[in-house]
């Protein structure tokens, strides 16, 4: 997977109200009961003679539907990913489950086999909207087919550079994530930035957020320090950090998996007293709060409150638990039931939709499409506290018009 990819728009939470419209299905979620990657288990046993016919003879390509709206859902069903395509295959289920719809109708195509092949056979099947790909590499393999035959495609991808041309990107944004925790520190006080930057896509496009946000807010960054994870590595970029200069926040962009790793240096050369930041991928590390040295550092996310919920439902359903990006699978699917209120069967869906400046709601709070096809999100930020992370600002519920 790419780093699950990355970055864009500038405070654009300033322009958030809280109580703006954002009209959606946020009820949906309490309809029903969900969680996790499909059992595992032996495969079923290949006929052992001819099957005789028990209906009508089947032909290539899926029913005729008069009724239903038919949209392609595009991950990898097989390989290296496999377990979080099928998470988000699984919660794609629970949302049509929880909305009651019998208007949509969902069908998966394995990415992994190849992404052209997914699409083509998606298109030639008559689906009118494409969910997925996860990754950005099949999302500018798949774009550029289905703008050829009018279908939009709502990636998981965080990488914005694949957006346009058709293609929305829904995954999260650590721009986004930094924006607003930055955003945050500036107004409680704290001006002069440091950041750990790791060496690669993922850090580049976070180093690059740090400077324009910091910019933006009207403070500093004082030393940036790139390092590739290892601890020879991680100790040089601290000292050089605390050589250069003095800092009252310090933005480690990696996983929080990481940021427990790196913490204990930083405190001990140099950043004793200093405010550490996060980004989004801190949150699906759940061991934060047990670390003494993390206490008080803040990270921006999209919120847990309703995909806790989630999970305990497909928990209940599949038997483990889901993968964090399930939640893009169902509130892509409570996006489509929306819009399919007026979409009508057969006809091409209407893109223009997706721009709605109100926006949408979903398990991961609210969002909206810029122009350029990347998903804006109301953010909360989160605090390290002792035993528990707590939530220090609450998400907006919506957007300013």
């Amino acid at each position: 997977m790419t780093e699950t990819d990355a970055p864009r728009q500038a405070n654009v939470f300033a322009a958030m109200k809280r109580g703006a419209r954002c009209a959606f299905m946020g009820a949906a979620l309490f309809l029903a009961a969900c969680q996790s990657i499909v059992p595992k288990g032996p495969a079923p046993a290949p006929p052992t003679g001819p099957v005789q016919p028990t209906g009508p003879e089947v032909v290539q390509g899926l029913p005729t539907d008069a009724m239903r709206h038919r949209v392609a859902l595009l991950v990898p069903m097989s390989g290296p990913n496999a377990g979080v395509g099928r998470s988000i295959a699984n919660a794609t289920t629970l949302a049509l489950m929880d909305t009651k719809t019998d208007r949509v109708r969902i069908t998966t195509y394995d990415t992994a086999l190849g992404a052209a092949a997914a699409v083509n056979r998606a298109l030639a099947d008559g689906n009118r909207l494409i969910l997925g790909p996860l990754l950005a590499e099949d999302a500018r393999v798949i774009g550029p087919i289905a703008a050829r035959a009018n279908v939009p495609v709502i990636s998981f991808s965080n990488d914005n550079s694949v957006a346009g041309g058709g293609v929305y990107i829904m995954g999260y944004n650590p721009t986004q994530s930094i924006e607003r925790v930055v955003g945050f520190a500036r107004e409680r006080g704290l001006s002069h930035f440091g950041a750990l930057i790791p060496r690669g896509t993922y850090g580049e496009r976070a180093g690059n957020a740090l400077l324009r946000a910091v910019e933006q807010a009207g403070g500093t960054v004082v030393s940036m320090q790139t390092f590739d994870r290892s601890p020879a590595s991680i100790t040089a970029a601290v000292k050089k950090l605390q050589a250069s200069s003095s800092y009252d926040a310090l933005l480690i962009a990696d996983s929080g998996r990481v940021a427990l790793q790196v913490a204990p240096i930083v405190r001990k050369n140099g950043g004793a007293t200093a405010r550490l930041l996060g980004t989004e991928l801190w949150n699906t590390e759940g061991t934060l709060a047990a670390s003494p040295v993390l206490r008080g550092a803040w990270f921006a996310s999209v919120s847990d409150t309703l995909y806790r919920q989630l999970a305990t439902k497909y928990r209940a359903r599949y038997g483990a638990s889901p993968f964090r990006l399930s939640s893009l699978g169902y509130d892509s699917v409570l996006l489509t039931v929306r819009i399919a209120q007026d979409w009508k069967p057969g006809s091409p869906f209407p893109a223009a939709r997706l721009r709605d400046a109100g926006g949408f709601s979903g398990i991961d709070g609210a969002f909206r499409f810029n122009r350029a096809g990347v998903a804006e999100r109301a953010l909360e930020v989160s605090e390290v506290g002792a035993g528990a992370v707590t939530v220090a600002d609450p998400a907006p519920r919506g957007f300013g018009e």
